[in-house]
């Protein structure tokens, strides 16, 4: 009777303990589940991104999907502004146009512009991409210290910069083209332009757009909406 009763406590207890022991392991199979999707998501929106993936348009905050352009404000390449224009606003990009003071900016062509901001009011923090058009008067309006302070900080700010026609020249002479790979509008009696990116330190490419890490350039207008597709796919990562 004494024995039985022994190993009924005994065979209870068994069942106990195989109890514990597979609630313990429910338990970790389901610690392991959990954390291995942990690895394949954001955690939260300050965390840390644990398996590198491609920036979606849906990952951008809203102030890194506005692109500042900046134009001359007389002057400018009227497709090299509203070609990339339309680009950026079709793949879902606000975008903010400043020059050398607001009002109505005029194109070569006569396209208007309305200018949002002057030069003296942007702030960098505000845009994921500062693209700068070109045009007959870019230089005349644009090529100064200013400009090149502007073109300084986007860089060490980590934004993408784009230039089009011969305002790669004015990058250059800001000193970020150096050891980078650009292009530039030229012409058969025109080659100053490129003289000037190799005086810098930049390695010219005869091609319509050419892309360097964060830098896009490209040589005209003929090139300007492969311009901005270039530059939408540097901003997303692509």
């Amino acid at each position: 009777m004494i024995k039985d009763k022994l190993f009924g406590q005994s065979f209870t207890y068994k069942v106990v303990f195989v109890f514990f022991v597979l609630l313990i392991a429910v338990g970790f199979v389901f610690f392991l589940i959990k954390n291995f999707s942990a690895v394949k998501i954001k955690q939260g929106s300050g965390g840390q991104e644990l398996l590198p993936s491609k920036k979606t348009m849906s990952d951008l905050t809203p102030n890194s999907k506005k692109i500042l352009m900046v134009i001359a404000w007389r002057g400018f390449r009227d497709d090299e502004y509203f070609k990339p224009k339309r680009v950026f606003e079709e793949n879902g990009f606000q975008v903010i146009t400043a020059s050398n003071q607001i009002g109505m900016a005029i194109g070569a062509n006569g396209g208007k512009a309305k200018v949002d901001i002057s030069l003296d009011e942007i702030n960098l923090n505000d845009y994921c991409a500062v693209v700068f058009s070109g045009g007959p008067k870019a230089l005349d309006y644009l090529d100064s210290e200013k400009v090149y302070q502007i073109i300084q900080k986007v860089i060490q700010q980590e934004k993408v910069l784009g230039a089009i026609c011969i305002s790669p020249v004015i990058l250059a002479k800001s000193g970020v083209l150096e050891k980078k790979r650009a292009t530039v509008w030229s012409s058969p009696s025109y080659h100053r332009s490129i003289d000037i990116l190799k005086e810098k330190g930049a390695i010219y490419l005869n091609q319509s757009v050419v892309r360097d890490g964060l830098i896009v350039t490209a040589n005209g207008p003929a090139a300007a909406a492969e311009f901005g597709r270039e530059i939408v796919q540097v901003i997303n990562n692509e």
